[in-house]
């Protein structure tokens, strides 16, 4: 992860750091699968996702299996390809 990422999320708010990592760890999620394994209350994570997507972190595409929904991953330039060390720790 670049500096200028760390900083980005640093100044986030707890919900959005917790919701990024999930993301992280797990993969991509809709937001009530985000729900589900942060335990953040939906509207947390509905807030959590609108600021990562503002700071250009976050991406969100159609899911397939159910179109009134939407895919949450990170962003393909944010996207670790090691993961041996953690982005930053909560």
């Amino acid at each position: 992860m670049n500096d200028a990422l760390r900083s980005r999320l640093e100044s986030l708010p707890p919900s959005a750091k917790l919701v990024y990592k999930t993301l992280e760890y797990e993969g991509p999620l809709t937001q009530g699968q985000l729900a589900d394994r942060s335990l953040l209350p939906a509207r947390t994570v509905r807030y959590a996702l609108s600021t990562l997507e503002d700071e250009a972190v976050v991406s969100e595409e159609l899911y397939i299996q159910d179109a009134r929904k939407r895919l949450y991953s990170l962003s393909t330039d944010d996207a670790r390809s090691d993961r041996s060390e953690p982005a930053f720790s909560i």
